[in-house]
């Protein structure tokens, strides 16, 4: 087979991605929430721990408070505009990581009908 990425650490990244919208649309459903703050996955922590702890078991993906964004005057500092943003790109990465699933999957049938 070829040398892209494992299917395990595809499935990690696609469960990486989809634990990261889900945070993202809680952000947005809390953009009225009076001392909400923003929150957000440590991407490249999280896929670092994808790519080398290996086991999905231990693989907790944490959301963090983040620091340092304007807050209103009800304390919220969650901006419906960069959480648009970051669901979009969340959505890219995903069909993204999908089509790399697909194309593992391509391969495996390649080399099943080669054989």
């Amino acid at each position: 087979m070829g040398s892209g990425p494992s299917l395990n650490v595809l499935q990690g990244y696609l469960k990486l991605i989809t634990d990261r919208q889900q945070t993202i649309v809680s952000n947005m459903a809390n953009v009225d929430t009076p001392g909400y703050h923003t929150k957000d996955v440590d991407f490249k922590s999280a896929m670092r721990q994808v790519m080398y702890g290996g086991d999905e078991a231990q693989m907790q993906t944490a959301s963090t408070e983040l620091k340092g964004l304007p807050e209103r005057p009800d304390g919220n500092n969650v901006n419906i505009d960069r959480e648009s943003l970051m669901l979009s790109q969340t959505q890219l990465q995903f069909q993204l990581g999908v089509q790399l699933v697909k194309d593992q999957f391509s391969q495996v049938l390649t080399a099943i009908k080669e054989s």
